[in-house]
């Protein structure tokens, strides 16, 4: 898989160290040496090509540089020097070029060590096996699903959530490397043995949402339900104080919500959401509750508002868009002893659980001659 890494920074300048396992160097497919045991590799941009250092030895420039390992699993050290960021670790291969002012970083990886790489940074270290098995169900349906969708760009996935997290190899949870293996080519599929969408999220705050509440759009297999299994989390629920001027001119300033109706302005300081809603008080007032939760920096859309003098209190459930797989919810259902396939139509719905290298079968036409 081709995964461009460190997109949140705009790089100028980048090295590379030896962790595990030696890596040839090659520069526009000629071999110009080895990251050996000490090694060190760095790479500036130099306008539509890259400067390369290697071991401060030999340097040179090129148009695309490639590091490929001499045995699998082998970890480089990555290091993003301007901008500086926090260093990662990654395995298997790696291709530089520079792309429109920027460093293209792509981590050319397999399978299994970038969904091991994705759970750990999505879920965490110290869950439940059923947790790890059913992330790493949604994590592997959605790359396969959306490997296209940066290929104009150099590479197939980001490493931020607009794709799915993925801030290095896995470096310090052996349960998730078990949970990918038991796991192997299974992807979530709807009635017609399609890959279906697989969204999630931190918290539900009780209830899930419908996707059209969200991006206008309803999705079959995610319908709203209750949700229990995350309501006694630390992300089940939050408050936020905004000041009544910001809020009320907002409010006017985008949808000509009045300042001054004895009816209508105390609704916007008290609103109260028992179950999740799309729009702020009434649909018929056209605010949705996504773009309030965007401009007020919110957790999530499902919240309600009450009068706290200056202010307005927000009293929020949940943590995010609130489609699909809740994680703190799935957390909590592993830890009851319900198993990943369980876990997974619990929140999907007329779903199932297909090996991917069978989905060949069930695209082909049936041969009724025969």
């Amino acid at each position: 898989m081709r995964v461009g890494v460190f997109r949140s920074v705009k790089q100028s300048s980048v090295s590379f160290e030896y962790i595990k396992g030696e890596y040839d160097v090659y520069a526009d497919s000629n071999y110009v040496g080895r990251i050996a045991p000490s090694g060190k590799l760095i790479v500036i941009i130099n306008q539509s090509k890259v400067n390369v250092r290697l071991n401060s030895v030999s340097s040179f420039i090129c148009s695309k540089l490639v590091l490929v390992q001499i045995e699998a699993n082998s970890v480089l050290q990555v290091n993003s020097i301007n901008p500086q960021a926090k260093s990662r670790k990654y395995n298997d291969n790696f291709e530089v070029t520079s792309v429109e002012g920027r460093l293209n970083v792509v981590n050319l990886v397999e399978p299994d060590n970038y969904l091991s790489g994705v759970i750990e940074s999505e879920g965490g270290g110290g869950r439940h096996i059923e947790y790890y098995k059913v992330q790493a169900l949604m994590s592997r349906t959605y790359a396969f699903q959306n490997r296209s969708r940066h290929i104009k760009e150099g590479f197939e996935l980001c490493d931020g959530v607009h794709c799915q997290a993925y801030h290095q190899m896995l470096t310090h949870t052996p349960k998730i490397r078990e949970a990918v293996s038991e796991t192997r080519n299974e992807v979530l599929v709807d009635k017609n043995n399609k890959m279906v969408t697989t969204y999630f999220y931190a918290n539900c705050g009780g209830q899930t949402s419908d996707a059209s509440y969200v991006w206008n759009n309803s999705v079959p297999y995610c319908v709203p339900f209750k949700d229990t299994f995350c309501i006694h989390t630390k992300q089940a629920h939050w408050t936020k104080q905004i000041p009544k001027t910001d809020w009320i001119n907002f409010l006017n300033k985008e949808y000509g919500f009045p300042k001054n109706d004895s009816l209508l302005t105390p609704m916007a300081y008290n609103f109260e959401q028992l179950d999740r809603m799309a729009f702020f008080i009434h649909p018929s007032l056209g605010i949705p509750l996504r773009d309030l939760r965007s401009k007020f920096n919110l957790k999530s859309t499902y919240f309600s508002v009450s009068d706290a003098g200056n202010n307005v209190l927000i009293n929020g459930r949940g943590f995010g868009h609130g489609v699909g797989l809740c994680q703190e919810g799935a957390m909590g259902m592993a830890n009851a002893g319900i198993d990943y396939k369980q876990i997974a139509k619990f929140y999907f719905e007329n779903v199932d659980v297909l090996n991917s290298s069978k989905r060949n079968y069930f695209s082909q036409k049936p041969n009724y001659s025969e």
